[in-house]
């Protein structure tokens, strides 16, 4: 141990440039550690959603959850299985043992969930499967309020959603309060009673010329590509030059037998903040970015936004967890600094006749050097809170029975 003292002292330019790097290096990782206000901790929960539009409830249990059910009790690990049957959907919320492998979970879970979809009927949508993880909640809302007509509204929206979902810090920027678009088409009886038509044959007409024909492909020695038919609608105007009935020289459209318009699906939620109708933009960061970070470019985004909007159109922010966060960084490092003058204090007061601006700048480099190995164990340091969690979870499960959600 002296002789590595004396080595240390006797070679000063490279203990000192020993000590700089670790200062440079303590100072980068600071720079680098993402802030975040709440770690991404994975729990043993996935939520299955099957929708099926106008089902009944007793329908959705009987076609939609019960295969799900038998599927899911073949499944290794599952501690309890909750079912919920609704107008128009049907939901499976799975439990898994805390210790269970979260991956090896989620893939079970997507394989039973793939057998079961042979026994659904064929007017079902696709599946959806959640894993439950506090990365999902919202970092930032982005609101906008005005008398403007609903459509000017949602198609403002929508271009301040692809441009915040545009930068890199962000997953996803999910509207709330909006209806989906879609187009209506209101048949007049009288015209199919002159024509001799069926709204069977218009709804038969419409879904053989909304698909995509392939054709194979054509190779002429030099190459090969694809061919296909396109009779994809695309555009509004499409949809009137549908044809649904000819007569010789004669063809009957769309157009002249129903009224084509651009609307919007009944409305199943609403969207208020402060009083006021608003379309809002839930903004989700993407797991181990800097939340303030990606707050700043989402509001940098935004004002940008806001020099082209119409002046009945206003924007403003809520549910903003940057100042939260700041504050955590700002109390810790005043913590630190507060311990590093107490430590010199005291030094000082109890021996005032020796020099210690060694010792103070020792603890500066131990506490800048905390931060580097954090920085580096970042993913086994995730894993490690994850793995606390769920033993916690476990031992009050054992402990509390149901009574633990």
């Amino acid at each position: 141990m002296f002789k590595f003292l004396e080595a240390a002292i006797s070679r000063s330019r490279t203990t000192l440039l020993l000590l700089f790097m670790i200062l440079l290096s303590g100072f980068i990782a600071r720079c680098s550690i993402p802030v975040e206000g709440d770690p991404d901790i994975s729990v043993p929960f996935f939520v299955i959603t099957v929708v099926h539009e106008g089902i009944s409830p007793e329908d959705a249990e009987r076609l939609l959850v019960m295969p799900l059910e038998i599927e899911l009790r073949q499944v290794e690990g599952i501690e309890e299985v909750n079912a919920y049957a609704s107008e128009n959907a049907g939901t499976v919320m799975v439990e898994f043992d805390p210790d269970y492998d979260l991956d090896q979970a989620l893939l079970d879970t997507r394989e039973a969930v793939d057998r079961a979809k042979v026994e659904f009927p064929s007017t079902a949508e696709e599946p959806i499967i959640q894993e439950q993880s506090t990365s999902e909640f919202p970092i930032i809302q982005v609101n906008l309020v005005g008398e403007v007509p609903e459509r000017m509204l949602y198609t403002l929206a929508l271009d301040l959603r692809d441009q915040i979902e545009a930068q890199p810090d962000v997953l996803s920027a999910d509207l709330l309060g909006s209806r989906e678009e879609l187009l209506e088409a209101v048949i007049n009886p009288r015209e199919l009673e002159t024509y001799g038509l069926s709204s069977e044959q218009i709804i038969n007409s419409i879904a053989r010329n909304n698909r995509l024909i392939p054709a194979g492909s054509l190779d002429n020695g030099e190459g090969r590509f694809a061919v296909k038919v396109p009779s994809v609608i695309e555009q509004y105007s499409d949809v009137f030059d549908i044809p649904v009935k000819s007569d010789g020289d004669t063809v009957i459209t769309l157009s002249d037998v129903a009224t084509v318009r651009r609307t919007f699906k009944d409305r199943t939620q609403y969207s208020r903040v402060d009083g006021q109708n608003t379309i809002a933009l839930n903004v989700v960061k993407r797991a181990n970015s800097n939340v303030i970070e990606a707050i700043a470019n989402t509001k940098k985004v935004t004002e940008e936004f806001r020099k082209g909007l119409p002046a009945r159109v206003n924007i403003f922010y809520s549910q903003d967890q940057a100042p939260y966060a700041e504050s955590q960084v700002v109390e810790l490092e005043g913590n630190i600094l507060t311990a590093l003058c107490l430590v010199m204090v005291i030094v000082v007061a109890g021996d005032s006749q020796r020099p210690h601006c060694w010792l103070w700048y020792s603890c500066v480099v131990f506490v800048l050097a905390d931060f580097y190995l954090p920085a580096w164990l970042l993913v086994q340091l995730h894993g490690d809170v994850r793995h606390v969690v769920r033993a916690g979870y476990a031992h009050r499960r054992r402990h509390c029975g149901d009574r633990v959600r």
